[in-house]
């Protein structure tokens, strides 16, 4: 007959309930960090570029403020990936709107969807029949500027480019 040991489990095929406790906090621990890598990832665009989303395309029918625009034929707005526009009460803000629909308004775009944001918004890397990319375009033009924390640095390396 074996000996138990100190906790009582049988030293022969039987774990202590101590480690099994263990074991499981480290795979729990374990699959919460990459959960959160694959979400800060997906956030920082590296989902765009290793697993590319739905594509919407459509006219853009609407302009809300200098980042967020209606396509016609979907329900969701657009939230344009990686560019930090001003708010409407911010200032600025009317003059980055009327940048967007400059750029946008009435003209057929693509987007490639990255993300649904919080508030239920599709984020997306938009670009016009000639290819040119919205976001890029209001950075340039002064109407926004780079949103590093969710482009991961994105357009800060295409405007050195160019």
């Amino acid at each position: 007959m074996r000996k138990p040991s100190r906790n009582g489990a049988a030293k022969a095929g039987k774990r202590p309930r101590k480690a099994m406790r263990l074991a499981s906090s480290a795979a729990t621990l374990a699959l919460a960090i990459l959960v959160a890598w694959t979400a800060g990832a997906a956030q920082h665009g590296f989902a765009a570029e290793k697993a590319p989303g739905k594509t919407h395309e459509g006219k853009v029918t609407r302009i809300v403020d200098g980042d967020t625009f209606y396509l016609s034929g979907v329900k969701s707005r657009i939230r344009l990936w990686g560019l930090d526009a001003p708010e409407l009460s911010e200032r600025g803000g009317n003059a980055s709107k009327r940048a967007l629909r400059e750029i946008a308004h009435g003209r057929r775009v693509l987007c490639k969807e990255i993300d649904i944001d919080r508030f239920e918004r599709i984020v997306g890397q938009c670009f016009l029949p000639d290819g040119g990319d919205v976001a890029a375009m209001m950075i340039e033009s002064g109407n926004g500027r780079v949103y590093e924390r969710y482009s991961g640095g994105y357009y800060s390396a295409v405007m050195t480019q160019r």
